[in-house]
């Protein structure tokens, strides 16, 4: 299996750089993955579109501002990304905190401090330099703040992806690159399929008998490192931290008991279930816990029955996934007439249902 295998000519006017003007606006491609056809609507159609029965499945994770710059003691200009906090911290815990980061700089990094921009930013030393561009970080929050958490949603700047080409986030970025659902500080990047919901349209899921439950992957950055061979077999897939709470598997449990359909929304909670499900398909292991899953053609699904994704970059793990659930001729096809008729792409784009 190659790469290339997965390649497509995008326009550069079909990447979306700003949100749709409301959530629910985003067009719909829906493809029926046992017939290859293809039918277009709206985000708002999903209540007719979906089983009564689907229980939907989403990802609770919420974007913090993990973007930081500051300085060397030579002056130099350094950009952080704020990975995750190290030895089983938790991330909102009180006091000092080690963290992983990508380190960005005209010079390669070096033990020390830095001096992070902002009033009262966090104190913030390089303890450790590792492979490919991360650091390890001690961060000490100013007693104003208490915790690492509340010092970099004071100071930190909202990580867009690199495609949304602006020098900084907007308030609407603050406001629309985040679900009305999310709840559990930690990514990075925003589980984009649940962008397009409205308290309105789960409101009208619930009002025809979709049960909604929420589980947490939070996305890393590695969800945007394109495969740095044609070789999909010799792709390192990053690892996400989850969590399946007891209440989540139960009901998945009961929806397969009684044969309904699962419903994941975003590619972030079909690495979740499919890392967790038992090898019959009946049950989750609840927890937290980390994977480092590469789904690809090939792979047997178990946990899920229907998927929201928006379309993905060329060449992607994330089209990789896609094309496991649907057959890569189908979505290749379907990624065309989508381009076709003016479909917007990636993390502020349009969506994609398959049935």
């Amino acid at each position: 299996m190659r790469a290339s295998d997965f390649d497509f000519e995008l326009p550069p006017d079909r990447i979306a750089s700003e949100p749709a003007a409301r959530r629910d606006d985003a067009r719909l491609l829906v493809l029926d993955r046992r017939t290859g056809a293809v039918s277009h609507h709206t985000i708002r159609d999903l209540p007719d579109l979906v089983p009564s029965s689907a229980l939907q499945i989403v990802n609770d994770a919420r974007v913090i501002p993990a973007r930081l710059h500051g300085r060397k003691p030579t002056g130099g200009r350094v950009e952080l990304l704020l990975l995750e906090p190290l030895d089983g911290a938790l991330i909102g815990a009180p006091g000092p905190q080690r963290w992983r980061a990508l380190a960005g700089s005209s010079k390669p990094m070096r033990l020390g401090p830095l001096t992070l921009d902002g009033d009262d930013a966090p104190a913030c030393e390089v303890v450790a330099v590792l492979e490919g561009g991360a650091v390890e970080l001690a961060l000490t929050p100013a007693a104003r703040d208490g915790s690492v958490l509340v010092a970099i949603e004071r100071v930190g700047q909202l990580p867009l992806p690199p495609y949304i080409q602006r020098d900084q986030p907007t308030d609407e970025d603050r406001a629309r690159y985040q679900t009305v659902y999310a709840r559990a500080p930690g990514s990075v990047a925003a589980p984009t399929a649940g962008l397009h919901f409205t308290p309105a349209l789960l409101e009208a899921l619930a009002a025809r008998g979709v049960e909604r439950a929420a589980l947490t992957l939070h996305v890393g950055a590695g969800t945007f490192l394109p495969l740095r061979s044609d070789d999909v077999d010799a792709h390192v897939m990053h690892s996400e931290r989850f969590d399946v709470p007891p209440a989540v598997a139960a009901a998945y449990a009961a929806a397969r008991a009684a044969g309904r359909p699962v419903w994941a929304v975003g590619t972030t909670c079909v690495r979740t279930l499919e890392a967790t499900v038992s090898d019959d398909g009946a049950t989750l292991a609840a927890g937290p816990g980390e994977t480092r899953i590469f789904i690809r053609p090939g792979h047997r699904f178990r946990a899920v029955d229907l998927l929201l994704t928006n379309f993905h970059l060329p060449k992607s793990t994330l089209i990789m996934l896609v094309a496991a659930f649907a057959g890569r001729e189908q979505i290749l096809a379907a990624y065309a007439e989508a381009i076709a008729r003016g479909y917007r792409f990636y993390s502020y784009g349009d969506a994609m249902l398959i049935v």
